[in-house]
Order: C-alpha cells, then structure tokens, then sequence
C-alpha cells in the first residue's frame, strides 16, 4: 500500500493580489524582496551585487519549477527497503525528461540565465537543458525613448518545439528586448514552444503591458513590482486597478524605483 500524500502535489506560488490577469505572477515574499532592496541600494557594490543576483536566481527558478514544470509519478527505493518492504517512496516528482532552453540576454541576463542553467542540469536530463545566447541593445530616438531593440548578435541551439523556454532578465523595463527575442523564436525558430516564460528580478506596468500586447501567450514571473512614478492615489490601490494611470519608468525608461542600471552594476561599467 503506498501512502496517498505525495501523489497529486499541490503547489500554491506565493503572490501579491493584482488585476494584470492570469499570465502574471509577481511573488509576495519577504526574504526574495530583502534581497531585492538590498540589490538595488545606492552602496551596494560588487562582490556582493552578483551575490544577491545569484541567490535571488536560485529562487526564481525554484519558484517557476514547482509552479510549471510537469511531475511525474515515480516509485524510488531508500536504502531501507532491504529491510522493509515499504521502505520506498510512491509519489510524484519534476519530469527529468522536460526539456528546457533558458535565453541570455546579454549582458544583465548573462549570470541570470546561467544559474537557471546550471540548476537544470542538476534537476532535469542534461541533454534536455540548453542554453541560448543574445547580445542585444536597446535602440532610441533623438529625445533617448526607447522604440526597440537591436540584436548585433546570437547563438542559437536549434528550434524550441516541445521545450519551456525561459528568459531570465533581471529588468523588465520596456520590455522591447524581450519582446524582440522572443519575435526571433517564433518567427524564425518555429515556435511551438511548450511554454515561453519571462524571469525578472522587476517588472514595471509598462513591461507587463508590452508583453500581454505582443505576446499574450508568455507568462511573467517577478520578485518586485515597481510603479513609484504613479499618482498618489494609484499607489494605494491594487496593482492594475488604474493601469492607465500606472507608470514605473523615467523619462530615460528607467524604473523607478528600481535598481540603476543593473546591467552595468552587475559589470562594474564606467567605474
């Protein structure tokens, strides 16, 4: 007879309330936004920046597995069984055999996306588990706003039929560099991708409308939402209630609050 408990596991994400609708997902826990707040503090510096980066990683990952991965009913034997024969475990666990693509987007998703790599290959099948590589750049227009993005290279590992892709950015600002890589896959890789998911450290309004708009099949998945540009009124209200009226980017697009270029603190850029 094997124990019921572990053979439909439920996992319930741990979120904040919002109206952005069923593809968002926006974590309401303590612990990732410490480290959030400390990540993105005006004394923070490196060693401890990719610290905090890598923790905060390492969760994200774990969140975004139990949430969407698919299980599997498994019978695995402990070393008690050659001395009872119930000294086994009947239960479900992650499908080893789910094959995944995480993407980076050089240079803020670069450690991002190899601790989501280096995490899966421990988890899953390592055949299974790829690693695709953008280096990208936000392209503007005479005022500096943001109007897309510029691929000047790639390394792509072949088509994304079947697999969960995963894009793990630190900054959903605009959201035109994602938007854009993701265009790359299914315009020209095939698409028929399993699942597509965005990992972010922060997300703002203006990112999570830019997703739904061009890619209202990909889901998103963020420590911290970061609105600190809307009126009073909106910031007292529940996320997505007066999305209109909701704004976390400057007049650069840079989130607000926000983490100050996090691409070049990670890098230690024009130091």
């Amino acid at each position: 007879m094997s124990d019921v408990t572990y053979q439909n596991l439920t996992y319930r994400l741990p979120e904040i309330e919002h109206r952005y609708g069923p593809s968002v997902h926006i974590l309401s826990d303590p612990v990732l936004l410490s480290h959030v707040g400390l990540l993105a503090a005006r004394t923070t510096q490196q060693p401890l920046v990719n610290r905090l980066v890598t923790n905060i990683y390492y969760e994200l990952i774990r969140a975004v597995v139990n949430a969407e991965f698919p299980r599997k009913r498994v019978r695995i034997d402990s070393r008690m069984i050659e001395h009872n024969p119930r000294g086994f475990y009947d239960g479900e666990i992650v499908d080893a055999t789910t094959r995944v693509v995480t993407v980076d987007i050089a240079r803020a998703g670069t450690l991002p996306s190899q601790i989501c790599f280096d995490t899966l290959n421990g988890l899953l099948d390592p055949t299974g588990v790829r690693q695709d590589h953008f280096i990208m750049a936000r392209t503007t227009d005479e005022a500096q706003h943001v109007i897309g993005a510029n691929i000047s290279g790639s390394k792509i590992g072949g088509d994304i039929r079947g697999r969960i892709v995963l894009f793990p950015d630190p900054m959903g600002a605009t959201g035109s560099s994602l938007s854009t890589a993701i265009r790359v896959y299914k315009d020209q890789y095939g698409g028929g991708a399993q699942k597509m998911i965005t990992i972010n450290i922060i997300v703002t309004p203006e990112y999570i409308r830019r997703m739904q708009n061009d890619h209202p099949d990909v889901l998103v998945y963020a420590v911290r939402l970061d609105r600190g540009l809307s009126d009073d009124d909106v910031l007292a209200s529940v996320p997505g209630t007066h999305w209109d009226r909701e704004r976390g980017l400057n007049e650069h697009q840079y989130i607000v609050p926000g983490g100050g270029g996090l691409g070049e603190v990670m890098n230690n850029a024009y130091c």
